[in-house]
C-alpha cells in the first residue's frame, strides 16, 4: 500500500461568526502519497491556500483533522505542531520572505539556526547549486533578481531536507522561463522521494504534477490524472462556468 505523507480527513475551515461567516473548507478528504507532485487548482475563493495552511500545520481547521508523516495534528500542543513541522516540512511563498540584511547563504541557513543547528558551509552551497545558485551565496536579496530570490527560498525550504514540501503559487511572480526551472526542481523533488504539493492557478504548472485536485466553493469538485496543459485549462473553464451558472 502506497503510504500517505500528508492526508486530510472530512477537513473543514470557518472563518467568523454571524452574517460574516464564510466556509473556506467543507468536508475535504484527500490523501497525498508520499513521493507524488499534486496541484491544487480552483477559482479565485474556493478555499486552495486554506487547504495548504491546514495541511502544512500552519493553520488549524475548525473540523476533521490533518495527518502529517502519520501524526494527527489536532491533539499537538502549538510548541510540537511546530517541531513536527520544523522537522518535515519546507514551504516556499510566492512572496519570498527573505530578510533582506542577510546574504543568499544565510538566508538558507537560517531554518537550521532556527533548529538549532550550525549548518556546515557546505550543505548550504550545495543546495544553493541544486537551485542553480552557487556563485550567488554571497549576494543578498536586493542584488537578485525575482527568479533568483525565488530559487534563494527554494533552497531554505530544501536544506532541512523536509518530507514534504508545500508551495504557494511558487512560480506566480517569476518570468516563463524561470517559472519552468523552478517547475522542473519540484518535479525533481517529487521523483527523488519528496512529496510536493503545489496552489497554482496556472494549467502549464499544473501540468507538471502527476494529479491536480479542483476546489470550487470550499470542496473537492474533481481530480484529474497525468494532467497536460490543455486538459487542466479545459477542466478549469468547465467549473468557472458551473460556479457562473449557480
Amino acid at each position: 500500500m502506497d503510504e500517505e505523507a500528508v492526508a486530510l480527513r472530512s477537513l473543514g475551515k470557518v472563518y467568523g461568526t454571524g452574517a460574516g461567516r464564510v466556509v473556506a473548507l467543507h468536508e475535504v478528504t484527500l490523501d497525498f502519497v508520499t513521493g507524488t507532485f499534486t496541484a491544487v487548482m480552483g477559482p479565485s475563493g474556493s478555499g486552495k491556500s486554506t487547504l495548504l495552511q491546514c495541511a502544512a500545520g500552519l493553520d488549524r481547521p475548525t473540523a476533521g483533522e490533518v495527518y502529517l508523516a502519520g501524526q494527527p495534528l489536532s491533539p499537538l500542543s502549538e510548541t510540537k505542531l511546530t517541531l513536527l513541522r520544523r522537522d518535515t516540512v519546507g514551504f516556499i511563498f510566492q512572496s519570498f520572505n527573505l530578510l533582506p540584511a542577510l546574504t543568499a547563504e544565510l538566508n538558507v541557513a537560517l531554518p537550521l539556526r532556527l533548529a538549532g543547528r550550525r549548518p556546515s558551509r557546505r550543505e548550504v552551497r550545495d543546495v544553493l547549486a541544486a537551485v542553480g545558485l552557487a556563485d550567488r551565496a554571497r549576494h543578498r536579496p536586493a542584488q537578485l533578481s525575482g527568479g533568483q530570490q525565488q530559487r534563494v527560498a527554494i533552497a531554505r525550504a530544501l536544506v532541512s531536507k523536509p518530507a514534504v514540501v508545500f508551495a504557494d503559487e511558487p512560480t506566480g511572480a517569476l518570468d516563463s522561463a524561470t517559472g519552468r526551472d523552478v517547475l522542473a526542481l519540484l518535479r525533481g523533488l517529487a521523483t527523488g522521494g519528496q512529496t510536493v504539493i503545489m496552489v497554482t492557478h496556472d494549467p502549464v504548472a499544473a501540468s507538471y504534477a502527476d494529479r491536480v485536485v479542483f476546489l470550487a466553493d470550499g470542496a473537492v469538485a474533481d481530480e484529474l490524472a497525468a494532467p497536460t496543459a490543455r486538459s487542466v485549462a479545459d477542466r478549469m473553464t468547465t467549473l468557472e462556468l458551473a460556479g457562473a451558472r449557480s
